[in-house]
């Protein structure tokens, strides 16, 4: 189901036209209304009239989040606040908050392009959408609230949280799709469990999963538990919310919605802009934004770009699904580990739960890494030799994977905390000196 098929399926020559007449126009906003891009761009010797289209786009300087908190609150507002009609913000774990304008055109397009991602997944106006992200200044609840709306679905607000009850309603008002975390969906899916729901008693046709790194295992899993096809999509608050980008029923790729964001791939040592289907840092310039547009955001994402075309029809590039991040990589004795390289590994042992935690310490000034990993209520009962027999085979995995040595350790069900949200996966309790 194709939500908009001339913007969707146009040409790639159609779509760079429109990248690079947006882009011009962007440049010259940002330029006149951002005291920061203004100063950032003179101090490289760049005027508007300079960017002519697509091909100019590595001239421009790029954009951290730092940029973003050191202007906080609106700094990066390029719309006057009279025109502003929603503002969100992100959390974050460090430092002041990120806070993202929209104008009334901006919601509008913030909706289409969740209208389309929703109908890249099936959705459409017989549809019921539960929506169980979090609402609030979190972008994921009202961003897929608007697109749901969009395409005529009805929609249900649950917002996250009381898991029994989004249970009873899921099953009881015949959701035919959820929003929400992929963590949040596998609790889901043990409480139906324990509930006593079978997947046969619901109608889910197929989930939005995003807000957090996840993999193929972690999909199987979810399709398994719930029965429906489990699609990853993308979005940050400082770009537009969920809908940046999502996967189709093809789940080979997440459509990037190129009228309105340009992806790069850069190496993030070197700032280089990399070659499709090269891993590296993500960079979006939001080129149709009005309230807080964006020039070559720095994502800190790691993705790659497949521009081959989609069997689904749509034409806009797929990136692949976010494998880390660039500043939340662990560095363990001078490896870099990402944490969804150990998922994949747990999630390949069919005896260990999809729950786990890992780590990381320092022992007489020697990175230690620990990873605990629920066991299913079947191996808890098993004797002990066959546990420790599990936690040595996931060791030698996880070295083979990682090229360090981590210890396992197998703990009792229900002792590793619940998340309603993004899942806490990494304790770091290593104190640098």
């Amino acid at each position: 189901m194709v939500w908009n098929e001339s913007r969707e399926c146009m040409s790639r020559d159609e779509i760079e036209k429109i990248q690079s007449e947006e882009l011009v126009g962007v440049v010259s906003r940002v330029y006149h209304n951002v005291p920061f891009y203004r100063a950032k761009m003179q101090a490289i010797g760049l005027e508007p009239g300079d960017i002519h289209g697509l091909a100019d786009l590595e001239k421009l300087p790029m954009t951290t989040k730092q940029d973003l908190r050191d202007t906080y609150p609106y700094g990066m507002f390029s719309a006057p606040l009279d025109d502003i009609v929603r503002i969100h913000a992100s959390s974050g774990t460090t430092g002041k908050q990120t806070v993202v304008g929209y104008t009334r055109k901006d919601v509008d397009i913030w909706s289409e392009c969740m209208a389309r991602s929703l109908s890249s997944g099936g959705a459409g106006r017989d549809s019921i959408v539960q929506v169980s992200y979090g609402y609030g200044l979190f972008t994921g609840g009202l961003g897929a609230h608007y697109g749901a709306e969009r395409i005529g679905a009805s929609v249900i607000p649950t917002s996250s949280g009381n898991t029994q009850r989004q249970i009873q309603i899921i099953r009881d008002f015949g959701s035919t799709h959820i929003c929400c975390t992929p963590s949040y969906a596998l609790y889901i899916g043990d409480t139906m469990r324990e509930m006593g729901v079978h997947k046969s008693e619901i109608r889910l046709k197929a989930g939005f999963f995003g807000a957090e790194p996840w993999t193929e295992n972690m999909r199987r899993e979810i399709e398994e538990r719930l029965g429906l096809h489990a699609l990853d999509i993308y979005g940050l608050s400082e770009v537009m919310g969920p809908s940046v980008s999502c996967e189709c029923l093809e789940q080979s790729g997440m459509h990037v919605w190129e009228d309105h964001f340009i992806p790069e791939i850069i190496n993030p040592e070197t700032l280089e802009t990399m070659a499709p289907g090269a891993n590296g840092e993500i960079l979006f310039t939001t080129i149709t934004k009005e309230g807080m547009p964006l020039i070559r955001y720095r994502t800190r994402d790691v993705s790659s770009l497949n521009y081959e075309r989609c069997p689904c029809g749509r034409t806009h590039v797929r990136m692949t699904r976010i494998t880390g991040r660039t500043d939340d990589m662990l560095i363990i004795r001078g490896v870099n580990v990402f944490p969804s390289q150990i998922e994949s590994v747990l999630l390949e042992f069919g005896d260990a739960a999809p729950h786990y935690q890992i780590i990381v310490d320092r022992s007489d000034n020697l990175d230690e890494i620990e990873v605990q990993v629920e066991m299913t209520p079947q191996m808890f009962s098993d004797e002990i030799k066959n546990i420790e027999r599990t936690e040595r085979k996931i060791m030698s995995a996880l070295h083979s994977v990682l090229g360090l040595a981590a210890k396992v350790r197998l703990v009792e069900p229900k002792t590793i905390a619940r998340s309603e949200g993004k899942a806490k996966r990494v304790i770091d309790n290593r104190v640098l000196k």
